[in-house]
């Protein structure tokens, strides 16, 4: 595990402009096979915590997930890890919206066409429609943030909103609480609630 997130860390900070020489070094020693191309940090709290949900341990499975910071910079992801660079399997996770930087960036890096899994506007989207509001909003209570989330349904910019949309726009307005609801919603499905492009995608690792 500390290899392979050692790996990660080397990946990122190469395409973010660090040293980069020795980039294709780590990948034999943790035995990474397959890289999770994923938007950000919010999407990797929720992958990882189904695979633990799971009993999976992608990193000793030689998958390694990657947070980009941003659909964008996928082309330089697929360059460096795909068939381009270190020859890895490419997989990716998205939202509807970014499907078009995936496609170009992982066409050219050699990736399959069926290895995107595709979120309807966004995986919190998705994990809020397969909750249901009624049970998002309990485990916003359970999370000590009803206050906070009552005092948003107040405010004019969300009134009128169909719920979905405000408990999506409410993950979004503090920092890091997207990331940590990444987790905790997963947390919170049933086994048949997991919403279909991560279910697919962890299914295909």
């Amino acid at each position: 595990m500390v290899e392979t997130r050692s790996f990660r860390d080397e990946v990122i900070g190469w395409v973010a402009g660090g040293p980069g020489g020795s980039a294709g070094e780590p990948a034999s020693r943790p035995g990474v096979r397959t890289a999770v191309l994923l938007e950000g940090l919010s999407d990797l709290a929720a992958v990882e915590a189904l695979a633990a949900r799971r009993g999976r341990d992608l990193a000793a499975e030689g998958v390694c997930v990657v947070p980009m910071g941003g659909a964008m910079n996928v082309g330089r992801y697929a360059d460096l890890l795909g068939q381009p660079g270190l020859g890895l399997r490419l997989v990716g996770l998205c939202d509807e919206g970014e499907r078009r930087f995936y496609d170009r960036g992982l066409q050219r890096a050699g990736a399959r066409h069926g290895d995107v899994f595709v979120c309807v506007t966004d995986l919190e989207d998705e994990l809020i429609r397969a909750l249901g509001t009624a049970r998002v909003e309990e485990v916003v209570r359970a999370e000590d943030d009803f206050r906070a989330w009552r005092t948003f349904l107040h405010q004019p910019a969300h009134r009128g909103r169909p719920r979905q949309q405000q408990l999506r726009r409410f993950l979004g307005t503090k920092k890091g609480r997207k990331i940590r609801y990444g987790r905790i919603l997963v947390e919170a499905l049933d086994s048949g609630q997991v919403p279909a492009p991560l279910d697919d995608l962890l299914a295909s690792l």
